[in-house]
């Protein structure tokens, strides 16, 4: 798969940030994801999980820091020094500050959570954040998550349209638990039995296994998918990208019911180009959001984006292009599901970690269990299960499609 790359280390380096190995100590003095764990499958030189993977079998694990969020504030607030790296420079290096959350529940008179509802932060009279609950009535907004200079003014809630009465709790990386504003909203409308579910991939050329396991397993997590939730009406679509300088840029297959005509896509598809070791992921985004006819009636959205490498952080205007998609991802309700694979570093990971907590969504990333593809590293995550990516996915679609 795609080399390690030293991008990230070059460019903080010479800003004389980092020094040194990449992979971090804990303020506790372990190794994140491992030393964490109680049990002794997380030590240093294990496979990294609960249980061996089968070989021939892809293997991962998911990891959300939404739900984890005293652990995700201490990997912020975790300083390096000249023979470690710590994780406080991400957020500067990426520009998404995650410091200041507003958890909200939204809920009917009789307790029942609300999906599909608009939730607007404002600042004095700056709409800040814009999202929409999910199947679970839970939607974040952020306070300069893209300026850490940012000084709030007076905070209020806006749902569905409703001035809240309290100003809303904020969450910072210091906090212990998630301050959750639940508002109470009646006669919100209901979101319809449907769901839109788009594959966005890496094609380049180190992504020959994974497109593989989408060509083999994506028409049986559809089909699990489809006997387990018959009651909605899902749609299917995929986008294939490369690099600027390749043969194509990005390739669709627009939202359709018709599963066989997302995987007769994915199957003519290969994995050819690339060279460097970022790629067009912000393309891939503001593709995915301006080719794609997301459903906004629809109970859930979700995007599934499997790649190994970043964007190019260094390039004029991808940064903002990011900050932009994201914003609109959260805007539109649509949750965005990294899958890491193998070649991924630390940058990527928290990069794609940002996206994942910007969206509501989670972070997946491929393990080494299988025996299936090149290495991959340990994601910096507590105690995790190692699943076949196939049950993963399938399990992640069923749970935010209620």
């Amino acid at each position: 798969m795609k080399r390690l790359a030293v991008f990230f280390l070059t460019v903080a380096a010479a800003a004389g940030c980092y020094k040194g190995d990449y992979y971090p100590v804990s303020p506790d003095g372990g190794d994140y994801g491992r030393a964490e764990a109680a049990d002794a499958s997380y030590l240093p030189g294990s496979n990294g999980g609960q249980g061996g993977g089968q070989a021939g079998v892809v293997t991962a694990g998911e990891w959300n820091d939404l739900d984890n969020w005293p652990f995700w504030g201490k990997l912020m607030n975790t300083k390096g020094d000249e023979q470690t790296v710590g994780f406080a420079d991400v957020p500067a290096y990426w520009r998404f500050w995650t410091d200041r959350r507003v958890a909200v529940l939204v809920k009917d008179g009789q307790g029942v959570p609300k999906p599909g509802v608009k939730v607007e932060l404002f600042s004095g009279s700056d709409n800040v954040w814009t999202s929409v609950t999910d199947v679970f009535g839970k939607a974040d907004c952020w306070i300069g998550l893209y300026d850490d200079k940012y000084q709030a003014g007076s905070l209020s809630l806006k749902v569905d349209g409703k001035d809240m009465p309290e100003a809303p709790a904020v969450t910072s990386w210091t906090d212990e638990a998630v301050a959750l504003n639940e508002c109470t909203v009646d006669d919100v409308a209901v979101p319809q039995p449907k769901a839109d579910i788009l594959f966005i991939v890496d094609a380049t050329g180190s992504m020959s296994d994974e497109i593989d396991f989408l060509k083999a397993d994506l028409l049986d997590i559809l089909k699990k998918v489809q006997n387990s939730v018959s009651a909605l009406a899902i749609r299917t679509g995929a986008l294939f990208y490369r690099d600027e300088g390749d043969d194509y840029l990005t390739r669709t297959s627009a939202f359709t019911t018709d599963f066989s005509k997302t995987i007769d896509f994915v199957k003519k598809q290969n994995a050819e180009g690339g060279g460097d070791f970022p790629e067009a992921v912000h393309t891939a985004l503001e593709v995915s959001l301006q080719d794609f006819d997301w459903d906004s009636n629809a109970r859930t959205r979700i995007a599934f984006m499997l790649l190994d490498a970043p964007p190019h952080q260094d390039h004029q205007g991808v940064i903002e292009s990011l900050q932009k998609s994201i914003k609109l991802y959260a805007s539109k309700g649509i949750k965005l599901i990294p899958v890491a694979s193998s070649g991924v570093d630390k940058p990527t990971e928290f990069c794609l970690r940002l996206f994942a907590i910007a969206t509501g969504g989670t972070y997946v990333f491929l393990t080494n269990d299988s025996g299936v593809g090149n290495d991959h590293i340990q994601a910096t995550v507590g105690p995790y299960e190692v699943e076949k990516l196939n049950d993963l996915m399938v399990r992640l679609i069923q749970k935010y499609l209620g």
